[in-house]
């Protein structure tokens, strides 16, 4: 097996070609002699038994085989270089790659994150927003946070928060709206999260109200959508944890003083694979107490 993976130095020269387009150009990143890069090239090509590049007078392209290699090797590279630089930074320690939803992250887990640290002075958090679940198998992720019913399968959860959710719209707003019941609410103009379009749907019935409500005006974020409520653009369905400053501040208002839990909750998800890695236990340790 040692014999078949080939030496770093291979893989970066042929990273750097395929990116770059030109052995040329790569020879110039990688301050080498062209002759050299295509050597290299070669005997990668040679150890693998597979052209990774097809070369046509005096140029070159990626052949199929190599446009799906380069996708791999620059994946696995980029790790190498982030847990080398780690390593250089910070040998006592280790990193916490964390995957976290944009408003959850800024909101709840940020303003807690220099506890953990001062704490654990030798790990290194990286944070990745991103809207949708993560993919522990594509992702170079340690853990991540986790909204919904908690079905993830080859995961481990804690239980950070649940979220009670609440409509609420800009003070200015709220005597033309005229809401004095649920089904009020229905009538105006609500804003949506793209993540749950069936939000608005699920919070009447709660109250046993079949609301005729589509998807109108439509938001990627809770935080942005809490600004747009905030100038006037409508009702927001926001949770509540979320918005504390804005409530405390009557940057926005409740329409109706009654709040319902959302189906979901907030948990800390894991690869079942990476349960015993250092920095996640360390940063779990931490969480329990937080939310204990």
């Amino acid at each position: 097996m040692a014999r078949k993976l080939p030496q770093t130095s291979l893989l970066e020269t042929f990273e750097v070609a395929a990116r770059k387009g030109s052995f040329t150009l790569a020879a110039r990143k990688l301050n080498m002699t062209q002759g050299a890069v295509s050597r290299q090239i070669r005997a990668l090509e040679d150890q693998l038994g597979v052209e990774l590049f097809i070369r046509e007078r005096q140029t070159v392209r990626l052949s199929p085989a190599g446009s799906a290699y380069v996708e791999e090797i620059g994946k696995a590279l980029s790790i190498i270089r982030m847990a080398s630089t780690s390593l250089q930074v910070n040998p006592d320690g280790g990193v916490l790659a964390l995957g976290i939803l944009p408003t959850f992250g800024t909101r709840w887990l940020a303003p807690r994150l220099p506890d953990f640290l001062a704490h654990n002075p030798g790990v290194t958090v990286n944070l990745t927003t991103k809207l949708r679940p993560f993919d522990f198998a594509e992702e170079p992720l340690a853990a991540a946070i986790h909204f919904g019913s908690g079905n993830w399968p080859g995961t481990e959860g804690l239980f950070l928060a649940e979220e009670t959710v609440v409509p609420v719209c800009a003070p200015e707003r709220l005597p033309d709206l005229a809401i004095a019941s649920v089904e009020d609410v229905a009538r105006a103009p609500l804003l949506f999260i793209a993540t749950r379009p069936d939000s608005w749907r699920r919070w009447f019935e709660a109250f046993d109200i079949e609301a005729d409500v589509h998807p109108a005006t439509t938001f990627d974020q809770f935080a942005t959508m809490a600004q747009a409520a905030a100038h006037g653009m409508g009702v927001a369905l926001m949770p509540e944890f979320l918005i504390r400053d804005e409530l405390e501040s009557g940057r926005l208002v409740p329409v109706l003083d009654i709040t319902r839990k959302s189906i979901g909750n907030y948990s800390l998800r894991w690869p079942v694979r990476r349960r015993d890695y250092p920095p996640l236990v360390s940063f779990r340790r931490w969480l329990a107490e937080l939310v204990e």
